[in-house]
């Protein structure tokens, strides 16, 4: 470990600007600005005679940004913001040339940590109901939900009653759409079996919770017209980092009907250039699909990867967060928020632009260039018929073919 910035074992500034360059994240301005935080923070270690490795974690640079926000009479939270994100991006520099360096992990509020009661409902949702993670993840979610709504009527959950279950779905009502509420139901059906399974509660609750009638197929699946998918694409800046990255992103999807899911959970190890296949793992199942690597697609995946992604990152995903950390885009959130921009930039509007949207204009696209409905669903990782049968309810084309003469 070294000891301070001017030690010879210490890389110079210098070559930690040109690691921010390479990742292309920091424009010229912001690097100005971290190199002052970090020579504020290399002044305040000597002054203090403190070591300055140790102090590289994310206490260390709140207590610094408090002293610096007393000694200058500025507002602390500004000054640990600036703090923060500077001496972050320092870190990662130092990392990616190999120094060794406190791990650089915000600890999470406790208000965020899940309950005993909720660890052991995931548990139980993991060993005995084979719930894949995507799914604990969500249920988890939605018993959060439950459990701060049971807290607002001063009532437990080993003591709760149909009552409060009733509220509690009557309020999620007025805020989410029928499939959601739904969604919600069966969450709180798990959860009522988990308390009655663990002798928490000494009657089954769980038949009890009324969802909302949601009828299987009774809207069509919302799609995109193609000439609206591909305007959306030439209306994405490529001349940005970020650009090049959604532009990837966006190809994939409508090109292969990914979803969301399955496109941030890319890694660069999936692409086998020499063979031109991409391999996609399917997130509820964890199945693996191999496709071929078409040329427009492997075009932007090379621009991107040449020119827009970062360069010094710690993870193999493929799609990564363009500011520091350099993370891994965490949620489909993410990738209807990009969607959506870049929709509204082609002058494109739709009723409901998610991140499935392109997964079913792909679909419905390729039922309409007449491609055999067995090959749509393994492309899309269907395991019944039914599946993909969906789409042909939203194949204009092929439903005009079928369509019976009206008689006279």
């Amino acid at each position: 470990m070294m000891n301070n910035l001017d030690t010879d074992t210490h890389p110079s500034i210098r070559v930690v600007v040109r690691i921010w360059r390479e990742n292309r994240c920091l424009r010229k301005n912001s690097i100005i600005q971290y190199l002052r935080w970090i020579r504020r923070f290399k002044a305040y270690c000597r002054g203090k005679a403190v070591n300055e490795d140790a102090q590289l974690t994310l206490a260390g640079v709140r207590t610094f940004a408090k002293w610096y926000a007393q000694t200058r009479g500025v507002d602390s939270n500004n000054a640990f913001k600036g703090a923060r994100s500077a001496l972050r991006a320092w870190v990662l520099a130092l990392s990616a040339m190999g120094y060794a360096v406190h791990r650089w992990v915000a600890p999470e509020p406790s208000k965020h940590l899940p309950s005993p009661l909720l660890q052991e409902f995931a548990e139980h949702l993991r060993q005995h109901r084979g719930n894949p993670a995507v799914t604990i993840k969500k249920k988890i979610a939605h018993i959060t939900g439950f459990l701060a709504f049971l807290r607002s009527r001063r009532q437990r959950p080993q003591r709760v009653q149909l009552r409060d279950i009733d509220a509690f779905v009557v309020s999620c009502r007025g805020r989410y759409a029928r499939t959601t509420v739904a969604d919600f139901c069966s969450s709180l059906r798990s959860f009522l079996r988990f308390l009655h399974a663990t002798g928490r509660l000494s009657v089954d609750l769980a038949p009890s919770v009324m969802a909302p009638i949601v009828r299987k197929g009774e809207r069509p699946l919302r799609a995109l017209s193609w000439n609206d998918v591909r305007r959306i694409l030439q209306a994405v800046e490529l001349s940005t980092s970020c650009g090049k990255r959604d532009y990837a992103i966006l190809l994939l999807m409508s090109t292969y009907g990914l979803g969301a899911g399955e496109a941030i959970r890319l890694k660069l190890d999936d692409i086998d250039w020499r063979a031109a296949t991409l391999r996609v793992t399917r997130p509820k199942t964890g199945v693996e699909t191999r496709l071929p690597l078409l040329p427009a697609v492997a075009r932007a995946l090379v621009t991107y990867l040449r020119r827009g992604r970062p360069t010094h990152a710690a993870t193999r995903h493929l799609f990564l967060t363009m500011t520091v950390p350099h993370v891994r885009l965490s949620s489909s959130s993410a990738v209807r928020h990009i969607l959506i921009k870049h929709a509204r930039a082609a002058g494109v509007s739709a009723p409901y632009l998610g991140s499935h949207v392109l997964r079913h204009t792909h679909a419905c696209r390729q039922m309409e260039l007449g491609a055999q409905t067995k090959v749509i669903g393994d492309i899309l990782g269907h395991r019944r018929p039914e599946s993909t049968s969906a789409y042909i309810r939203i194949s204009t084309e092929r439903l005009r073919h079928m369509a019976l003469p009206v008689p006279p």
